[in-house]
């Protein structure tokens, strides 16, 4: 599953390395597309490709870091 998201960033988690915490931790593949900082927000559209349930799991678990978690539309990706 390839899964392409907006993921949008507080002053609190913006200086952590979360998406590289998340390719670490899950077995996903990442490609960021766009990422934007500005006074201590970020927003980052990202690709994400795994296991569906892999990817589920990455979800929940950047939801619980607090980081906004937004499915761009038609971002599911057979293959």
């Amino acid at each position: 599953m390839k899964l392409r998201v907006y993921l949008t960033f507080t002053s609190e988690n913006a200086r952590e390395p979360i998406v590289w915490k998340l390719g670490r931790d899950f077995d996903v593949v990442t490609n960021i597309r766009t990422a934007e900082i500005k006074e201590g927000m970020g927003l980052m559209g990202l690709e994400i490709d795994g296991e569906t349930e892999v990817v589920e799991a990455a979800i929940s678990w950047l939801e619980s870091q607090g980081v906004h978690v937004e499915p761009i539309e038609q971002s599911v990706i057979a293959g």
